[in-house]
């Protein structure tokens, strides 16, 4: 994963950029009928049950819109919730916080929601040894909430994007004439280029995982459209050589069947594009 610093500005430039598409040359709404110097006061309330996701992320909304919004939370992220339940309280400016109230729910709505799914999943893993991870199959321009919201809900992020991992899949491959002369001339980039990144190499069946385990300085081979029987057998081959992943149209019937075959982690796009976004919303007290 990139670094904190890095993470934190991607939150900046997604703030920024949901609130120049929102407010535009301003919330006309608002400064139409609410006096600019009027004060009220509204609530998070949850119509829905599940982990809540974003409280942190919606501080941080209401502090790029106006720095005298005060929040009162009184659940936290990762916290299980029930339908009545109030998150927060946020004071100040009426302007201010209509202006940052979309903003506010689209994103928590849609973490509590990855948040939610991804603690079930946990739960399905409890007992075993394997981790749920997140993928890059994500919403553009909101990577770096949705991976935090996995985070929240006790899963593990994968790379955040293209350049913080190494990770030939089956199109590297063939391009590459082949996995040995793809991880081969991998190996060559990163010490030209002085980069230390982690290589993880797709496997399509038993064969390709017997040509990876001939090269060196491979991080974790996915195992990618693999059978029950297939991982198992792959797991036994890789032992302590590198570490493994499964991927590929696992969900929650067969989740915990992949896990007891020995694989450390599990990869899973449905953390992330097959969500339905928690209900939430945000009124005046």
């Amino acid at each position: 994963m990139i670094s904190e610093e890095q993470f934190q500005k991607e939150l900046n430039l997604i703030i920024a950029n949901a609130i120049r598409e929102d407010v535009g040359d301003g919330d006309h709404s608002s400064l139409a009928c609410i006096p600019k110097d009027a004060k009220g006061k509204a609530k998070l309330l949850v119509k829905d049950n599940g982990i809540i996701a974003g409280v942190d992320f919606a501080q941080k909304v209401f502090a790029y819109v106006d720095k005298d919004l005060q929040v009162e939370t009184f659940i936290n992220d990762g916290e299980k919730v029930k339908f009545g339940d109030e998150v927060f309280h946020v004071v100040g400016s009426s302007q201010s916080i209509l202006k940052a109230e979309r903003l506010v729910l689209n994103a928590m709505q849609r973490m509590s929601a990855i948040a939610t799914k991804t603690n079930y999943f946990v739960s399905l893993l409890e007992g075993t040894n394997t981790k749920i991870l997140d993928t890059r199959k994500t919403t553009p321009g909101l990577r770096a909430a949705e991976k935090w919201a996995v985070k929240i809900g006790g899963g593990e992020n994968h790379r955040f994007a293209l350049y913080d991992m190494i990770m030939l899949k089956d199109n590297h491959i063939d391009f590459a004439g082949g996995i040995t002369k793809a991880i081969e001339k991998t190996k060559t980039y990163l010490e030209s280029n002085n980069k230390d990144l982690k290589i993880i190499v797709e496997a399509r069946d038993i064969n390709e995982v017997k040509e990876i385990l001939k090269s060196t300085g491979v991080y974790r081979i996915l195992l990618d459209n693999f059978n029950f029987e297939m991982t198992k057998e792959a797991v036994a081959l890789i032992g302590n050589t590198c570490l493994t992943e499964s991927s590929g149209n696992i969900n929650e019937n067969t989740i915990r069947q992949y896990a007891e075959c020995g694989v450390n982690y599990i990869s899973s796009g449905a953390l992330t594009h097959s969500v339905y976004n928690m209900d939430l919303s945000l009124k005046a007290i």
